[in-house]
């Protein structure tokens, strides 16, 4: 169910992208993208952990936190989620071309610091470090201020290769951008962490009645 859970989270992710670029969405696109990633937090947090990016899955193997493997089923599912919301979107929808967003050292740049930002708030959350019920809430924002900085340092601040490959953007500047950045981000993480989760804190009994 996993795999199932990083397809469909990838899909809907990457078509809510495609949708809103096409049809100029009342709420801007890069909001649309961290409350479809919020929404997805929450949703399916407990199934796959909620990667729906293969950046983000790059990073967290780097951590130890997956298995190889399983690394390789989540990239593969969320890829053939970007396929499939391009296939919808273009095949099905009859939307136009947005045509590739091109690819250039500065391009490259900001994907990285982006998705450095972006990680570094995903890894709050896998270390634990986030108060329970705000993981969504941090995931997403830390998506929405990475899509800021790199849209800022000149880039279409897409993050996600996934993503890219549905936009026709499936290029070296992003996708390496994309993987430097999100190891990046977790690398700085642990280490300004300390390297190790917290440990889980149990809820108080309730009290007996006399």
């Amino acid at each position: 169910m996993k795999y199932i859970a990083e397809f469909f989270g990838t899909f809907t992710l990457a078509l809510a992208v495609l949708l809103s670029l096409a049809f100029n969405a009342p709420v801007a696109t890069p909001l649309l993208a961290a409350l479809t990633l919020g929404l997805f937090v929450y949703t399916t947090g407990h199934i796959s952990g909620t990667h729906i990016n293969p950046a983000v899955t790059v990073g967290i193997f780097t951590l130890g936190k997956i298995k190889p493997v399983e690394a390789v089923g989540y990239i593969v599912a969320q890829m053939l989620g970007g396929v499939a919301a391009y296939l919808l979107a273009f095949n099905v929808l009859g939307l136009a071309p947005l045509g590739p967003l091109g690819a250039s050292m500065t391009i490259f740049v900001a994907e990285a610091i982006g998705m450095a930002l972006f990680t570094f708030g995903i890894a709050a959350a896998v270390y634990g470090r986030v108060p329970a019920g705000f993981s969504g809430v941090v995931v997403g924002g830390s998506l929405l201020l990475g899509i800021a900085l790199a849209v800022g340092a000149g880039s279409g601040g897409v993050l996600n290769p996934a993503v890219a490959l549905a936009l026709g953007s499936f290029n070296v500047a992003y996708l390496g951008g994309q993987l430097v950045g999100s190891i990046v981000g977790f690398q700085l993480y642990r280490m300004i962490s300390g390297g190790e989760a917290e440990p889980a804190k149990k809820e108080a009994a309730p009290a007996k009645k006399k």
